[in-house]
């Protein structure tokens, strides 16, 4: 995939992407499109993008790691961590508090770190680590702090665009 195919990508985040050691995903509206369906026995179910595992494992072999933090707590979130294999926290509505923990725990700094988020409760992890990601269709107010914008709606490939921008950009350097 070329940088061409990519939504404003420019010399500040290919600086930015090069010193990513990890990248923390949001799990609603980044991972899903945003909506649940539930069923008569009050059963969610939310839909997600196959690519977006596929996009998981190119990383895998970047060796960059990432994880889920969801202010929510949801089996469905749980059920889709485990089959992606990535690490999830959940349940937890100061994401910031999850963030901090999470690097000091594996000795990153906030530069570090891409987050990709869509809602309000995303803004503070946006604001303090060194690549703040949004999906397309985010909320007004997290578009105007991402220095990158996927293409690719939330659960349409969302995830699978940001891995293949980091694949992209270790192929060429």
């Amino acid at each position: 995939m070329n940088y061409k195919v990519f939504n404003k990508v420019d010399k500040k985040i290919i600086e930015a992407i090069q010193n990513i050691e990890l990248i923390v995903f949001d799990f609603d509206g980044v991972f899903t499109d945003n909506s649940v369906i539930i069923d008569q026995n009050g059963i969610e179910s939310v839909r997600c993008s196959r690519s977006d595992g596929l996009g998981l494992r190119l990383l895998d072999k970047l060796m960059i790691e990432y994880c889920i933090i969801s202010s929510e707590s949801n089996p469905v979130v749980t059920t889709r961590a485990k089959k992606l294999n990535i690490e999830v926290t959940q349940g937890h509505s100061n994401k910031l508090i999850i963030l901090k923990q999470i690097i000091s725990k594996k000795n990153y700094k906030l530069k570090n770190i891409a987050y990709v988020g869509n809602d309000i409760n995303d803004i503070e992890c946006l604001k303090v680590v060194g690549l703040p990601i949004a999906v397309c269709d985010s909320f007004l107010e997290v578009l105007t702090i991402a220095k990158y914008t996927t293409i690719k709606l939330g659960g349409y490939g969302a995830v699978r665009e940001v891995c293949d921008l980091f694949v992209e950009y270790h192929r060429n350097n």
